[in-house]
This record gives C-alpha cells, structure tokens and sequence, in this order.
C-alpha cells in the first residue's frame, strides 16, 4: 500500500495545473444514460474514481472510451443491456447513486445498490428517493437494493427539498429532462457543478432553467442527444493548492482557477493574511510576513464555505497565531483527521460538530493515516510546514480525489515523494 513522504520546511513558487472537477465529471457521466447518442466530456480529472464510474457504466452496456492520456471520455449508451448496478462497484463510490435517475427516466426501471464513499457521516439517499417518487416513481428497497419502475415514464411534478442536496438535486435534474411535462425542484442545490450539469444537459437538448439559483424547473422532452462539454474546473482542488503557500511562504499560481467558484472561501483566507490576485491564467496566493492569523469558519451549501475544504483548512490554523474555532454543519463525523494533526503537534479540541484549535508555532514530523479524501490532502499541507519528515498512510483516499499531487507539489518545490510498502 503506498505511501506519501513530505520533508517540511520548503518555501513554494511556481505553477499548479487545476484539474476538471472530480464531483462535477462524476455527475456528468452518468448523465450519457439519458441518450442514445454520444456523450464527450474534455477536461476530465484522472482519478480512481472516475475509473469506478466507468467500470459501472460498461456494467449497465455503455461504451466509455479514455482518450488523451484520460483527459477525454467519450461515451456512448446507446446499447444498454442491463438495469442493475450491483453492490461490489456501488459500494466503492458513493457517486454511483447518480446512476438511478437517469437510468429510471430512460429505460422505465433500474435496480441500484445503495451506495459507499467515505466514512464521513450517514448521508442517507432518502432526499433521492423522495424526490423521484414526486416525479411518478414506484420505489421498494430490499436486500440493500433500490428497486425503481415507472412503467408509464416519469411524470413532471413538484420536488421541495428538505436540504439542499448536490446529489438529491443533480439526481433528480437528469431524471427530469425525460419527464412528461414541467418539474419545479425547490431548494435545489445550487453549487458550480449543478450548473456545470446543467450546462451539458442543455447542450443534449434539455430544456432547464434557474440552475445555480434555489428554483430549478425543467421542461421535459422525448429525447435527449449527444455533445461534447468541458468539465469545470475543481474548486475543492483549487482551494487545496491555494492553501498550500499558507504553510510554506512563498507565491503560488493555481491554473484554471476561478475566483467565483471560490468566493467565501476566498474571503476567509484574505482575512488570515494571505494575498490573493487574479492572473490571466488564473489566482495566484501569496504568503509574504509571519504566521497567518487565526479565523473562525462554519461550513455551508455553496455559496458558503466547503465542506471539502474544512480539513484543509484547519490544518493552515493548526498553524496561525491565536485560536480558530470551525463549525461543521455538513457531515456530523469530519473530524477524524484532528487526531492525526494532533500527532503532529497540533492543539485542537473536538466537541461535537465544533472543533476549537489554538495555532502553534510548528509542527513536528510523524506517522499519521489518513481516514478519508479531504483528510488525507490536510496532513499533507501540514506536512509541507512540519520539522523532519511526515509519512502519510492509507493514500487510495487521496487518488480518489487528486491527480499526481506529489508531483504537482514537486514541481513547485516540495520535497515530496510516494514511496509504495
């Protein structure tokens, strides 16, 4: 199983290509169910991750084809063959729920596992389930197993949200473009990759409106066709490599980057000190004097701060002078990295869903696993600051999420490496 090695102490400079957004290509595949006809995504992300969602289309008989070194995915549905995504790929992804809508709206029937992911909390699909039930479906779970039908189609239909689910939302978007008649989806997500979806289903031929927004109604149409559509850029990746100047000094280009799919937490890395600035190529983050400074965030829906951008973040105010106090209102079990980090030499106190940290001046070097995607990238940040040598541990977490990290931080002066056991 291999390993990261970080060597603290290295100031960065340089240039980090930002990748196509992993939750965003995740959603958009599913979506080449819709259609007979060819589906092409450029700037996708080459993470293990998409390779599970492949492996889970050619299950139900679509043709995915990686082009470009696994920049490109071409795809095509137009042969399905089968209804059922089965447990043993369902359950590595929890993505892979994204299957359900369009599959039901499509071939009137589907049979999904319900899915896995990363141990961060319950996550229930119920909000999936409900919200394909208002649109005519006739669901039965049994057996670990969602058993979905809508012999007549699906049918338009009114779907308020108790939260505002990315999946839930972008799950019942593709169902809806095939639906006979209007859908009005309430308290809709309104994160970049729900418009990014959006994007390349009105280029399939959906007709949508109010994408980005709490109202998202749909006109559905008897069919959909095919296009080519460029996967966003990740905003969890960008604000990850943003970070990284905060623990190193030393000025950062991030390509690719977007300061709207950033804004909040744009503000709060301003407000510790860092110096931000738009490029023609994309932001550039620069930590010029002394320790970052101490600020308190809460996790929010977009556009407030990312969840998947907590774990990172507090590693940087593990760092900064005074004390920092974080609210995870998203997952109730994102915590698990704060032990690691104590390892390392970090003061944080967890209670519930707030954790409390008090900045030391350093952090020491050590042995620490990661538990889950986002926490693996935090103690590598943390290591890029600490004395003498880190060794993170159970790193599949992190090829989930992030392409070639170690040499992306290489390149820019990290002394890093992945060592394999």
């Amino acid at each position: 199983m291999d390993s990261i090695v970080v060597r603290g102490g290295k100031a960065l400079s340089g240039k980090i290509p930002i990748a196509g957004a992993k939750n965003a290509c995740l959603t958009l595949m599913p979506a080449t169910l819709l259609s007979e006809e060819p589906l092409t995504l450029t700037n996708a992300p080459r993470l293990s991750d998409i390779k599970t969602m492949t492996e889970l289309l050619q299950s139900l008989g679509a043709e995915v084809t990686s082009l470009q070194d696994g920049k490109v995915v071409a795809m095509s549905s137009h042969a399905l063959d089968n209804t059922r995504a089965d447990y043993d790929i369902v359950r590595k992804m929890r993505a892979s729920i994204l299957v359900l809508g369009p599959m039901l709206a499509r071939m009137g029937e589907a049979v999904v596992s319900l899915p896995g992911g990363c141990a961060i909390g319950a996550r229930p699909v119920d909000l999936h389930l409900t919200g394909l039930e208002a649109l005519g479906a006739e669901l039965d779970l049994r057996d670990g197993y969602v058993h979905a039908k809508a012999p007549g189609g699906l049918k338009g239909g009114r779907v308020e949200l108790a939260f505002a689910s990315v999946g839930a939302t972008e799950n019942i978007l593709m169902a809806s473009t095939l639906a006979k008649g209007t859908t009005v989806i309430e308290n809709a997500a309104r994160e970049p990759e729900i418009v990014d979806l959006a994007r390349c289903l009105r280029a399939m031929g959906a007709q949508i409106e109010g994408e980005g927004s709490s109202t998202i109604t749909v006109e559905g149409v008897d069919r959909l066709g095919g296009a080519t559509h460029q996967v966003v850029t990740d905003r969890i990746e960008l604000g990850t490599y943003m970070l990284a100047p905060a623990f190193t000094g030393g000025s950062v280009e991030c390509l690719g980057g977007r300061l709207d799919l950033v804004g909040s937490f744009v503000e709060k890395l301003e407000a510790a000190g860092l110096e931000i600035s738009e490029t023609e190529a994309g932001i550039r983050v620069a930590r010029s004097n002394g320790r970052v400074h101490a600020v308190d965030v809460t996790t929010e829906p977009f556009p407030g701060f990312p969840t998947d951008l907590q774990a990172q973040m507090m590693a940087m105010l593990c760092l900064a002078d005074g004390t920092s106090v974080l609210h995870e209102k998203i997952f109730e079990n994102r915590f698990m990295h704060a032990p690691e980090l104590q390892r390392m030499g970090a003061r944080i106190d967890v209670r519930g869903g707030t954790a409390t940290v008090t900045g030391v001046e350093s952090l020491k070097g050590a042995p620490v696993m990661a538990t889950d995607l986002r926490a693996s990238v935090s103690l590598i940040l943390a290591g890029l600051a600490a004395e003498g040598e880190t060794v993170v541990n159970r790193v599949y977490h992190l090829d989930r999420g992030y392409e070639h990290v170690e040499e992306k931080l290489r390149a820019v002066g990290a002394d890093i490496e992945r060592v394999s056991a």
